[in-house]
């Protein structure tokens, strides 16, 4: 048996910049989705190609993106969340450049595919958030973290849009670069390193089936309206990502530390949320990709709005403010009804922006109205999903699972971009040889998108009930805040053995942990809460230590556990330790930091 204790003395960060840190990293994520959006028609010109090649700059993005959000998640979740957003935006920094640096479309394509690697970030900044504050302050930091997808991409369109009217459409890459180095910099100077750390290996063979499923499945979606969505390439494609992702699947239920625990994942919490994150995922770009092209037609079309294209980006910016602004709102919304119901409500209002939107069309203003009302519903149900993840999972796998949900968001973008791009493409009128999309093709694809969010809605509906979140009361620590939050394990009773002492420390047929609380100094610690975590990230005990500073935790059964202990006058703790699960007692003192001293790094 073997104990590991974590150096609780370290400095630690404050966390006061944890939260901005994390929305900020969200932020950079999103504009490498919308950077080129601006410039899209004229890439084929830009880089010398094709229509149909210079889509695979876009293409190669949301590949990569899809493919590195799990393995990101499941990485952090092992060898440390901050690590691994550190290494996301590296990357993202590295392709940056290569791409600011050429015109050539293999090495753009290159460059555009490490900038998607940043897609990660998204679901270990929530992990990390998890993981470091105090559940007063989890509700609206999540919500803030997950909707910054799309308040990244709403402020970026008129920025980028902005730059590429005024300078060499390379500077776009090179402003990527400064603020992803800017996110590196302020992550590693304000947010700190967690704790919790997940038993088992990296499952090298889970990802490659995992990302070769994924190529697989994807590029068709994404393909299909150039290849022809009857053609053999695109089935052939669809036919194959079935048999590797049903491979996967078996090989994923029999390996030890599987990439993603299809167990959990199958709970009708975590596939209800992921099913219903898909839909949004659809209703979100759809709006993304018809209000800036009925901005810019000329007016002559008749339906037309004849905006530049920074005014354009102004107009659907709102969508992305309103997602921010919700992120306050979902938490006291979520404290006192839930995110079920919380979600529930922001599927109702998406539904409510796009029936407007019917109607809405003939002038700048309405699109504003209605960015903003779908930007309420979206920020809602965005805010909803990783609190339900997390709430269904363990501590443990948050990273991984909220990776797998992150990746459900991909796919309904992808979904997305491929249906409203096929119908505007079939109901486009040809004008001089160029496609121009019709009232017809716009009000359709409003139409499909609403019905994308009545189908989640239903899945919404189809969640288990919850109990109303309580109103939360200060936490020493994100320790505590994970015990707190997660789902109680009845404590087993040991079984003892007594050895003619007569006390409970004597027992030498009991199975846990025990020692002694103790102070910065050395002196025990009375009535100090002990408080047991099981590898799931579950309580599977608690107890207050005696007044010499005694404690014992029985334990379920054999594997690694986590001790947190806190005492008023004294700074919080978390220990890690793993128990043989024989009739033996494993000792281990937990010595207290001072007050001032943080929570363990």
């Amino acid at each position: 048996m073997t104990t590991t204790t974590t150096d609780h003395h370290r400095r630690r960060p404050s966390g006061g910049g944890i939260v901005p840190v994390l929305a900020f990293a969200g932020i950079v994520v999103a504009v490498m989705q919308t950077l080129l959006v601006p410039v899209i028609k004229d890439l084929p010109e830009l880089l010398g190609t094709s229509p149909g090649n210079a889509t695979w700059v876009m293409t190669s993005t949301l590949l990569a993106g899809a493919v590195a959000t799990p393995i990101m998640g499941r990485l952090g979740d092992l060898y440390g969340k901050r690590r691994m957003l550190l290494t996301s935006l590296a990357v993202m920094v590295v392709g940056s450049l290569i791409c600011g640096f050429t015109s050539e479309l293999l090495v753009m394509i290159v460059g555009r595919a490490l900038q998607g690697f940043a897609m990660g970030a998204i679901p270990l900044g929530i992990g990390l958030m998890r993981d470091e504050l105090p559940r007063e302050r989890l509700g609206s930091a999540m919500a803030l973290m997950s909707s910054s997808i799309g308040v990244g991409g709403g402020l970026a369109l008129p920025l980028a849009a902005l730059v590429a009217q005024n300078a060499d459409w390379h500077a776009l890459f090179f402003g990527a670069a400064a603020i992803g180095t800017l996110s590196i910099v302020l992550t590693l100077v304000f947010v700190p390193e967690s704790p919790l750390r997940a038993e088992g290996t990296f499952d090298a063979l889970g990802a490659f089936g995992l990302s070769t499923g994924l190529v697989l499945f994807l590029l068709p979606i994404t393909k299909g309206s150039d290849w022809g969505w009857s053609s053999g390439t695109t089935l052939g494609l669809f036919g194959a990502a079935a048999v590797v992702l049903g491979l996967w699947g078996v090989l994923e239920l029999r390996v030890k530390a599987p990439l993603v625990d299809l167990r959990t994942t199958a709970r009708r919490a975590v596939l209800f949320t992921n099913l219903a994150s898909i839909m949004v995922g659809v209703a979100f770009y759809a709006v993304s990709l018809v209000l800036p092209q009925l901005l810019q037609l000329p007016t002559v079309t008749g339906y037309g709005l004849g905006q530049s294209m920074v005014v354009a980006g102004l107009c659907v910016a709102p969508l992305g403010l309103t997602m921010m602004f919700t992120a306050p709102i979902y938490a006291r919304l979520s404290t006192k009804y839930g995110p079920k119901t919380t979600l529930v409500i922001g599927m109702l209002i998406i539904a409510i922006g796009y029936g407007a939107g019917l109607g809405l069309m003939s002038a700048a203003w309405q699109t504003v109205v209605i960015a903003v009302v779908l930007g309420a519903g979206i920020g809602l149900a965005y805010s909803s999903l990783p609190a339900l993840i997390i709430g269904a999972v363990p501590a443990s796998e948050t990273g991984a699972a909220n990776g797998l949900n992150t990746l459900m968001r991909s796919i309904g973008t992808s979904v997305s971009s491929a249906v409203i791009g096929m119908v505007l493409a079939n109901t486009a009128n040809q004008v001089n040889g160029v496609a121009i999309p019709t009232m017809h093709g716009f009000r359709l694809s409003f139409l499909i998108a609403t019905g994308a969010v009545a189908v989640g809605l239903v899945f919404a509906l189809l969640l288990p009930r919850r109990n109303r979140v309580e109103k939360p009361q200060p936490l020493a620590s994100s320790e505590e805040a994970v015990s707190e939050t997660m789902p109680t394990a009845p404590t087993p009773a040991p079984i003892p053995v007594p050895d003619g002492r007569g006390d409970f420390h004597g027992f030498r047929g009991f199975r846990g942990f025990r020692g002694r609380v103790l102070g910065a100094d050395g002196t025990p610690v009375a009535r100090a809460k002990v408080t047991l975590i099981d590898r799931r990230g579950r309580q599977a005990g608690t107890t207050m230590s005696a007044q010499d500073g005694s404690y014992d935790l029985a334990v379920p059964a054999e594997g690694a556990y986590v001790l947190a202990a806190r005492a008023a006058g004294h700074g919080p703790l978390a220990s890690s330790a793993t128990h043989a699960g024989d009739d033996r007692p494993v000792e281990l003192d937990l010595a207290l930091p001072g007050e001032n001293a943080g929570v363990p790094a």
